[in-house]
C-alpha cells in the first residue's frame, strides 16, 4: 500500500510547487537543555554557588574560552561561532523545543512537557517548500530520530523526518531501505506487474487522458523505492574505516558521520538526536538536575564524544569545502539555572550537583553557512542568568538558518482551516553572523 500511495504524494507535492537548492543544515539536537555554565559560557569568576565544578581552557581565538572537556573543538574555534545571549520564556521541555524548533511560541504552555506542537517545525517546512528531490533523498532526516514534541500538522504526514535508526549499532540499515539494497526485489516486481495491469485497465476507461501525469508520478516512486543512490547515502560503510574512528565509534559519532554523508548529497535538514552517546549510558539527556545527575560526571561521560564527533564533522565539511554549502547548529531548548542545586549522597556516596530549567539565557555553537566564525555573539552577566547586549531569540536563530536555505520566512502556508501561517511570526537573522 505505501508503494502504490507514493505517487499521489508526489503529485500533491509537484502541485504544491517549491524551488530547489543545495543547502543544508545539521542540528545536533541536544535534548534536555545542555547548561551554558558546563559548556560555551562559564564563569570562572562567579561565586562558587554559581560557577560549577568544571574549569574553562582556551582555545585558538584569543578572548574565547569553552569546557575543559572539550579541547579538540578547542583548537578549531576559528571555524565556528558561539551564541551566548539566546533567550526565551517557555520553562518546561517541549514548550521550549516547540519555540526553538517552529519560531511559534505555544499557545498553551504545558508545565509537565506533554504537549505537542500546534505548528511544523523548520525541517518540515524546508520539505514541505523545496518539494520532493528527483534522486528519492528525503529532505528531512532524523538520524536515529526526529524531535518527538513537533508535528506536522496542516503540512501532513508526509513532510515527517525520515528517520534512520541508530547508526552505531552492528549491521546498520535504514528501514525501508531494503528494496534499494536488492532485497525482495521478486516480490516488488510482482506488486509493480499487478500495478501496472490495473493502470492499463483504467486507461482503456479514461476518456480524458488524465491518467497520464499519475503514470509519470508512479514512475517516480518506483524509481525512489528502488533508487540505488539513496541507499548509498545511507550506507556507512563506504566510508574510510580511519575516518570513522575520528568521528568515533559511538552513536554521536557515527551519527555526524551519517549526517555529513546526506548534506553531500542534497538533503536539506539533518537532525541529528543527541541525548543519549552511546547504548549505555545513564546520561539520557542534557536534564542535569540535582539527584538524577552530576555536572562533573555527566559532563565527563558526554561531552568527549560531542568534541569528538563535532570537530570530525566540521574538519570534514572544511577539508570538503562544504563549510559554506552546510550549516551546522549544536544547542538544546534551553540552559539551566545559574545557581547550582545539591542532593543528598546517592548510592555512589556522591553528593549530585545539578542545575534546573533556564529559558531566560542559553548557548548555541554555530558553524559553517557562509557566516562569520571564531567569534562570540551576545555576552551574558556575571552569573549567566540573562543577556546583557546583543539578545537572541529563536526567531533570530531561525530567521538566519531560513537564510542560508534559501527560504523567505515572510511567506505563508495554509493552515486546516484555511487560513494563512507565515513560515516565521518574527525575528530577523543575526548581523553579526552574516
Amino acid at each position: 500500500m505505501g508503494g502504490i500511495t507514493l505517487p499521489e504524494v508526489l503529485a500533491r507535492r509537484a502541485a504544491a510547487g517549491g524551488a530547489q537548492a543545495d543547502t543544508s543544515v545539521i542540528l545536533f539536537w541536544m535534548w534536555g537543555g545542555p547548561s551554558q555554565l558546563e559548556t560555551y559560557d562559564m564563569k570562572p569568576d562567579a561565586p562558587s554557588e554559581y560557577r560549577g565544578p568544571l574549569h574553562p581552557i582556551r582555545t585558538n581565538v584569543p578572548g574565547i574560552e569553552i569546557c575543559e572537556y572539550m579541547p579538540m573543538q578547542a583548537q578549531m574555534a576559528d571555524k565556528f561561532s558561539i551564541i551566548r545571549s539566546l533567550h526565551h520564556e517557555m520553562s518546561a521541555h517541549n514548550d521550549g523545543s516547540i519555540e526553538v524548533l517552529t519560531g511559534k511560541t505555544p499557545s498553551k504552555p504545558d508545565p509537565t512537557s506533554q504537549a505537542r506542537s500546534e505548528h511544523p517545525d523548520f525541517g518540515m517546512v524546508t520539505s514541505r517548500l523545496r518539494g520532493p528531490r528527483t534522486d528519492g533523498l528525503p529532505q528531512y532526516v532524523g538520524v536515529q530520530k526526529a524531535p518527538f514534541m513537533t508535528k506536522p500538522t496542516y503540512l501532513g504526514v508526509s513532510q515527517k523526518a525520515f528517520e534512520t535508526g541508530d547508526p552505531a549499532a552492528e549491521k546498520f540499515s535504514p528501514p525501508n531501505l531494503t528494496l534499494a539494497a536488492g532485497i525482495h526485489n521478486e516480490r516488488f516486481e510482482n506488486r509493480k506487474s499487478l500495478v501496472t495491469q490495473f493502470d492499463r485497465f483504467r486507461r482503456d476507461l479514461d476518456q480524458s487522458g488524465s491518467l497520464e501525469a499519475i503514470d509519470q508520478f508512479r514512475a517516480s516512486a518506483f524509481n525512489i523505492l528502488t533508487s540505488r543512490q539513496v541507499a548509498d547515502a545511507f550506507d556507512l560503510n563506504q566510508e574510510d574505516p580511519q575516518r570513522r574512528d575520528r568521528y568515533g565509534r559511538h552513536r554521536w559519532g557515527q551519527s555526524c558521520l551519517l549526517a555529513r554523508r546526506l548534506a553531500e548529497a542534497g538533503v536539506a535538514v539533518i537532525n541529528v538526536d543527541a541525548t543519549a552517546p552511546n547504548n549505555t549510558t545513564k546520561h539520557f539527556s542534557w536534564d542535569d538536575h540535582a539527584g538524577a545527575f552530576h555536572l562533573d560526571y555527566a559532563q565527563r561521560e558526554r561531552l568527549p564524544q560531542m568534541d569528538q564527533a563535532l570537530t570530525a564533522l566540521i574538519n570534514d565539511l572544511y577539508d570538503r569545502r562544504l563549510n559554506d554549502r552546510v550549516l551546522v547548529i549544536a544547542m538544546g531548548e534551553f540552559g539551566r539555572t545559574p545557581r547550582i542545586t545539591h542532593a543528598p549522597k546517592n548510592f555512589s556516596n556522591q553528593v549530585g550537583l545539578g542545575r534546573d530549567h533556564w529559558p531566560q539565557a542559553f548557548s548555541a555553537f554555530i558553524s559553517g553557512g557562509g557566516l562569520r566564525m571564531g567569534q562570540v555573539v551576545g555576552q551574558t552577566n556575571s552569573k549567566a542568568e540573562f543577556p546583557l547586549h546583543d539578545p537572541v531569540t529563536p526567531q533570530d536563530l531561525l530567521a538566519t538558518v531560513y537564510r542560508h536555505l534559501g527560504i523567505n520566512p515572510r511567506q505563508s502556508l495554509t493552515d486546516f482551516a484555511g487560513r494563512p501561517v507565515p513560515v516565521l511570526p518574527g525575528g530577523k537573522p543575526i548581523e553579526a553572523l552574516v
